[in-house]
């Protein structure tokens, strides 16, 4: 049996509660579907400030690199705000993607049925929405020089190598030869010498991938159409700045931040985080949608440690939970409010049913 190293990062805010319920999940896929899942946990963002003085601790980064896999709560809060900008939660996350190696952020974004009426959209404009936004994750103005503040001037720097851009660009094709094979890249190019670069880089790339249409579109226009339109997305790739807001934006269509999920890949350890932020008015308080940590650890189970059929399983438990019209109070379209314990534990028990008595031969384990 592979011992597959898991450590946990629950974070600030909501994020310990959210990550509880997905790491549980994960303690009973690695039971039911004997699996070795080693959990170290150690803190990061807000927490390992206040336990090291450092937002990513070197304990923390030492356990990260000899893990399989990452799995993130979330980061940040008002208590930190005043910090200087080094010892601030943001930038230990920025510091452990750089670390980690990971250039690619995956966050797919599937409009579950269920979830239709919780849209602050019509109905028939988000039914039917299935992308996946591939967001350029080193580079850009997160991490460009020079960078400067002073109390009458703010720098900030975007910038592009045409490598940078290539992996990135590979990413989104491949993934798109899995899906529809459409890949819509998204810039400023009118604009932005970075965004002629891109897109340039864009065009070469698809040169290799015959099979996959590709179109380019500027941000602002792909923003109107991400709430017009989202149905037409496959799979969209932009940089680092621009996927941050897109995929913000594209949590609107289902109603809440709050289930979507991410991978960050591109080096030897995958870092995994729910979309939301760590949204600390609510911490303590059982409300905190634990969809998105959920959905994240699926990924992990798909992408680092390459067991496709306990990430659909996970994955299949969601949508079925949610289809009974399960949710936590921030999806408008629940029929049946429950906390954040309990919407775990639903999903877990669906788990637990699905491997004993799943009608996908490979989900069955039991006699």
């Amino acid at each position: 049996m592979t011992t597959h190293r898991i450590t946990v990062l629950p974070g600030d805010g909501i994020g310990p509660e959210v990550i509880r319920e997905a790491v549980a999940c994960l303690e009973l896929i690695g039971r039911e579907r004997q699996h070795d899942f080693v959990f170290e946990t150690h803190p990061m963002g807000g927490a390992g400030f206040e336990a090291s003085g450092d937002p990513l601790p070197d304990s923390t980064l030492a356990a990260c690199m000899a893990s399989s896999a990452v799995l993130l709560g979330a980061v940040g809060g008002p208590s930190w705000d005043k910090l200087p900008a080094h010892q601030r939660p943001e930038s230990g996350l920025l510091r452990l993607r750089k670390a980690l190696g990971c250039y690619a952020n995956l966050r797919p974004v599937a409009i579950f049925e269920a979830l239709v009426d919780s849209s602050p959209l019509k109905s028939h404009i988000v039914r039917g929405t299935d992308l996946l936004i591939v967001r350029e994750l080193a580079g850009g103005l997160y991490y460009g020089h020079p960078r400067s503040l002073d109390a009458d001037r703010g720098v900030n720097t975007m910038a592009y190598s045409a490598p940078e851009v290539e992996r990135v660009t590979r990413v989104a094709f491949e993934a798109a030869r899995q899906r529809r094979k459409l890949v819509t890249s998204v810039d400023k190019a009118n604009v932005l010498e970075a965004s002629r670069l891109w897109r340039a880089t864009v065009d070469r790339v698809a040169a290799d991938y015959p099979d996959v249409k590709v179109e380019h579109q500027y941000v602002d226009s792909a923003a109107m159409l991400l709430v017009t339109n989202p149905t037409h997305f496959d799979v969209v790739l932009t940089e680092n700045l621009f996927g941050d807001i897109l995929s913000d934006e594209a949590a609107v269509l289902g109603g809440s931040l709050g289930f979507l999920p991410s991978a960050s890949l591109g080096g030897p350890v995958g870092l995994y985080e729910p979309v939301h932020g760590s949204a600390p008015s609510l911490a303590g308080q059982d409300v905190a949608n634990p969809i998105g940590a959920i959905a994240s650890a699926a990924l992990l189970l798909r992408h680092s440690l390459k067991l496709e059929a306990e990430a659909s399983l996970l994955e299949q438990a969601i949508t079925e939970v949610l289809g009974e019209g399960y949710g936590t109070p921030d999806l408008k379209g629940a029929s049946r409010t429950v906390g954040t314990a309990e919407l775990g534990d639903r999903i877990r028990e669906r788990c637990y049913q699905l491997c004993w008595h799943g009608t996908m031969p490979e989900l069955v384990v039991g006699p």
